[in-house]
């Protein structure tokens, strides 16, 4: 049977580029344009001069503390979900419950983690505001005031209690794949050595789980510390975080300094690169250590 030649050019051309060309154009046009126009104008004045003034601005005590206040509700967040996130994965992952949990958990976490804004904000106020379900329950049936303790929903606690809404989640669907990787035999070979359960996870599983939870935290601070929406159809301007202070100054009709803004999401860009940097590493350091 006769073959039909083919030009050598055509045999090493390469179509599978094709399939990811939509990925590189979304990239290219909603990440780094975006970014390189920020740095720009980071470095730029009113009338597009260059200058350090925003730079130099970031220093200012009402930016530092917007800085600090969103370290603080991101770290706080970040922790409470990580650990709170981690016990529900191992419960079902490790925990030998009934098989229908952990699906149930998996797809609920899927959706809940992408759940924010100003949906989420309503939530919260209709729960645990002041004339919200919670509150008015507690005071009904148990006498308890929740105000009266000085807890506020519009406050740090009440943010950093909403953030843990998609925290949690989200810290369940990236740790269980590395829970899922713990080897049974592990836990058969120290039971056979006599030791204890205390000393299989001191000694065995968590030395391997450890950078997977601590990159995984470092991705649920990078997430709480860029949220904008829920943080302010939450609180408004009553909280100086970040994300607020840059809608501010780019939105806002007193605190109208666009340059600024730049220079405030250029920060906040180098404190979330530096959080996924930290998680990569982490996570390329939990996967050979698992080989």
């Amino acid at each position: 049977m006769q073959t039909i030649p083919t030009h050598p050019e055509s045999r090493g051309r390469n179509w599978n580029w094709i399939g990811v060309l939509p990925f590189f154009l979304f990239a290219l046009l909603f990440l780094i344009l975006p970014t390189s126009y920020l740095m720009v104008g980071a470095f730029q004045d009113a009338e597009g001069g260059f200058t350090f003034a925003n730079i130099r601005g970031l220093l200012e005590d009402n930016v530092v503390s917007a800085y600090w206040i969103s370290i603080k509700i991101s770290a706080a967040s970040a922790l409470g979900g990580g650990l709170l996130g981690f016990l529900l994965a191992w419960a079902a992952v490790l925990g030998k419950l009934p098989a229908w949990i952990r699906p149930t958990l998996m797809t609920f976490s899927g959706v809940a983690s992408n759940f924010a804004g100003v949906p989420l904000a309503f939530a919260f106020l209709a729960t645990l505001g002041r004339v919200g379900l919670v509150t008015v329950l507690f005071k009904k049936f148990l006498g308890f005031d929740l105000y009266s303790t000085g807890f506020s929903v519009l406050s740090f606690a009440g943010l950093a209690l909403t953030y843990l809404y998609f925290q949690i989640p989200l810290m369940v669907l990236i740790v269980t794949p590395a829970l899922e990787g713990i080897k049974r035999e592990w836990r058969e070979a120290c039971d056979c050595l006599g030791g204890t359960a205390f000393q299989y996870w001191r000694y065995v599983a968590l030395p391997v789980l450890w950078p997977s939870i601590l990159g995984a935290m470092l991705l649920l601070f990078a997430n709480a510390f860029g949220a904008v929406a829920t943080a302010y159809a939450l609180t408004g301007s009553s909280l100086n975080i970040v994300p607020i202070l840059l809608f501010a100054q780019i939105r806002g009709d007193v605190l109208h300094n666009p340059n600024l803004g730049y220079a405030l999401a250029l920060g906040m860009i180098v404190i979330t690169g530096i959080s996924n940097a930290g998680y990569m590493w982490l996570r390329s350091q939990s996967e050979r250590g698992r080989t």
